[in-house]
């Protein structure tokens, strides 16, 4: 089970066609200290976009450039939609440390794409594809696209609910297509237009899904993505993603990446803090008092309310709070 972080590609929308060289060397950081570590990034419409119009503060040799100082600290690469290919970029995607190509197509140009597979793969590049709009075809067609995909080299899939319609019941049907025809991991990639992208991120795991795709802050085209955050924070209720630094990740978005985006005019539809309240049950009604024992006890004020939660969500007594905090400083919570 793995996350693919794709704010540096999809996220990028949100102001154009790609992120400007400081946010893009901040949220390498980001999430490469919280150890996040699979990552796509570069131009909102892949490597070769640029040059037909896509045009975003760098082009691609200047993406590469910029991310090839952390290419030895995690797996970069780039989205390459299959109406765009050219070798030489390719080439040259491999030339820079990159781990890996996402090839996007829609639902029946998979016969275009295996002598793109090929090339990736002759240049020691992972093979990824991403079957954009993947509502358009029954789940069955999916799977049989998906095994020629496979015989040609193909190393992973992305089912991609490209406007947000799905259902996770359908997701569901997709997932069990899918996994039952093909041997590779099958990842999933949603946008949130109808508000259900987590809820299919889910399904689709529970279906056999072997990770899902996602944002910093929900940052994507049109509604958003998953946030990274979110999906953090659901999956290690579950037991899943222990190496990622949960809180190490919403300081790093609340004091860095929030302020850094609020520049450009962009605010998250979910806040950090707001996700905190959910995960730990905390009624908002509390937050000040959280925020004010918190500057008074030198804590975190997310562990603070999480750890407090655990004793008592239902009327947590100042009392409470500087007993957790307590806990917090001598590493017993």
């Amino acid at each position: 089970m793995r996350l693919m972080d794709c704010t540096l590609r999809d996220g990028s929308n949100v102001l154009g066609k790609g992120f400007p060289a400081d946010l893009t060397v901040l949220m390498l950081r980001g999430l490469i200290e919280n150890n996040i570590k699979t990552i796509e990034f570069g131009n909102a419409g892949g490597i070769g976009a640029y040059e037909l119009g896509n045009v975003a503060p760098l082009n691609d040799r200047e993406y590469l450039e910029l991310a090839e100082p952390f290419a030895d600290r995690a797996e970069l690469g780039m989205f390459l939609n299959a109406k765009r290919y050219r070798a030489e970029n390719v080439a040259l995607a491999a030339r820079h440390g990159m781990r890996f190509l996402r090839i996007g197509a829609e639902p029946g140009m998979w016969e275009r794409s295996v002598p793109i597979i090929q090339e990736v793969k002759k240049q020691g590049l992972t093979a990824r594809y991403s079957l954009m709009k993947a509502y358009l075809a029954a789940p069955e067609e999916a799977a049989r696209e998906a095994r020629e995909l496979q015989d040609a080299g193909l190393d992973e899939l992305t089912v991609m609910d490209s406007a947000g319609c799905m259902q996770p019941q359908e997701t569901a049907a997709f997932f069990d297509a899918l996994t039952a025809a093909v041997d590779i991991p099958v990842l999933f990639h949603g946008h949130s237009n109808l508000g259900l992208a987590p809820a299919n991120a889910l399904a689709a795991l529970a279906h056999g899904g072997a990770g899902v795709d996602c944002g910093l802050l929900g940052m994507a085209r049109s509604a958003g993505n998953i946030p990274t955050e979110l999906m953090v924070a659901l999956l290690q209720q579950k037991g899943e993603l222990p190496e990622v630094d949960f809180y190490g990740l919403m300081k790093f978005l609340e004091e860095e990446l929030v302020p850094a985006m609020a520049e450009h005019g962009f605010r998250p539809a979910l806040a950090p803090t707001d996700l905190i309240l959910g995960l730990s049950g905390a009624h908002s009604s509390f937050l000040g008092t959280f925020k004010k024992i918190a500057a008074e006890e030198g804590v975190d004020p997310m562990r603070l309310i999480v750890e407090t939660s655990k004793r008592n969500r239902r009327d947590p007594s100042e009392e409470q709070m500087r007993q957790a905090a307590e806990a917090l400083r001598e590493g017993t919570a």
